[in-house]
């Protein structure tokens, strides 16, 4: 948790500024079909849990200008961090080990690992995860 990002649109996160509540962490970029695709869906799950806690974090493994045009057209809700190589790091400690995208983690509010996803997220599996915090 002691890990910092840069913020497309300038500034830090600070990854340690999530612990004590549920964390949707989802690692992306512009360029995978499938994460461009699913962003909506959990941008969708924070507008709709953030009041009962639930963070989300997306953390783009891509160009910092290929975000922020990406942001430009979509704007998203949820906080998103450049993940350079600490985001490589991050993604291999927490079992993504090929660093395939879209990964997505969920942690509970006491910071443990409740669920790793590598592929798309469905509607199914963000249900499944808001139930049980």
């Amino acid at each position: 948790w002691g890990m910092e990002f840069d913020k497309p649109e300038g500034g830090a996160l600070a990854l340690a500024s999530f612990s004590g509540r549920p964390l949707l962490l989802n690692f992306w970029a512009t360029w995978c079909p499938p994460c461009v695709e699913e962003l909506p869906m959990l941008n969708a799950f924070y507008q709709e849990n953030a009041t009962k806690g639930w963070q989300v974090l997306g953390l783009a493994v891509d160009q910092p200008s290929a975000v922020r045009k990406f942001l430009e057209r979509i704007p998203l809700a949820f906080p998103v961090g450049l993940a350079g190589l600490g985001g490589t790091d991050l993604g291999r400690s927490l079992g993504n080990l090929t660093g395939g995208l879209p990964f997505t983690v969920v942690f509970g509010a006491d910071g443990k690992v409740m669920h790793r996803k590598m592929g798309q997220v469905t509607a199914q599996d963000l249900q499944l995860w808001s139930a049980m915090h």
